[in-house]
């Protein structure tokens, strides 16, 4: 069973084989990376040379070309292998390790592809951030630029607002706003007129006006009496006349 994520790059490679891993240990693990199915493993290495004669892995010193090697096991759970380039007997270059956890098998990836790797994380997250902070930036020819960020407007908004305190007003005002309202009114006479708060505006021809009371009848008796006191009003006071001793 094989998994293939980037068939180009085998750092994307994952394979495994369901039936080896109940017996997988130092002896075995070899035979199990030399599965066909194994994409990682190079038919044309030494291994499969001593494998065909059916000679020891001791011969693997004596021979020049491509090997595998078991470098570490911690059984069951983890097996270290290394490609390497063997040259002589005491020389060899490594060219590639792999890893098998829980019977499947990744290749370790390789200094560069770390460093590849850790440097388009950093750029991809120094790029969202710019990318995020220049929606917070707002321009105004006016203002100029300033910072506008989501979580201000929700604090404004949730912040109670201070009342503020209303100056009174002067009389020069007052007299200013009533001349004002009574030009307004002479201009512009109402039409409706609310008598009681709550209740529905009337239209001003539908008011009832109220009869005004009849002049009461004067009795002829006081009519003398009212001029009298007019006529006595309008002259004046008696002259006083000299005493003759």
């Amino acid at each position: 069973q094989c998994r293939f994520i980037f068939p180009d790059n085998l750092l994307g490679i994952s394979w495994v084989d369901s039936s080896w891993i109940p017996i997988l240990n130092n002896g075995s693990v070899l035979d199990y990376f030399s599965e066909r199915s194994n994409p990682f493993y190079d038919r044309t290495c030494n291994n499969e040379v001593v494998k065909m004669q059916r000679m020891t892995l001791d011969h693997l010193n004596q021979m020049v070309g491509v090997e595998y090697i078991l470098l570490h096991a911690q059984e069951p759970i983890l097996f270290i292998i290394r490609k390497q380039q063997r040259q002589s007997p005491t020389q060899v270059i490594p060219l590639a390790d792999y890893y098998i956890i829980a019977g499947v098998i990744y290749q370790a990836p390789d200094l560069g592809s770390v460093i590849n790797s850790r440097v388009l994380t950093a750029v991809h997250g120094i790029q969202s951030a710019f990318e995020e902070a220049m929606s917070y930036c707002r321009y105004h020819p006016s203002k100029g630029y300033w910072w506008h960020f989501k979580d201000q407007e929700e604090r404004e908004k949730t912040k109670p607002k201070a009342k503020k305190k209303e100056e009174p007003s002067s009389i020069f005002q007052r007299q200013r706003v009533d001349a004002l309202l009574l030009d307004l009114r002479q201009k512009f006479p109402p039409r409706f007129v609310q008598q009681k708060p709550g209740e529905k505006p009337i239209p001003v021809d539908q008011i009832k006006k109220e009869p005004e009371p009849a002049p009461e009848a004067v009795r002829p008796e006081e009519k003398e009496t009212v001029k009298n006191a007019q006529s006595a009003s309008a002259k004046g006071p008696p002259e006083k006349r000299m005493r003759l001793q």
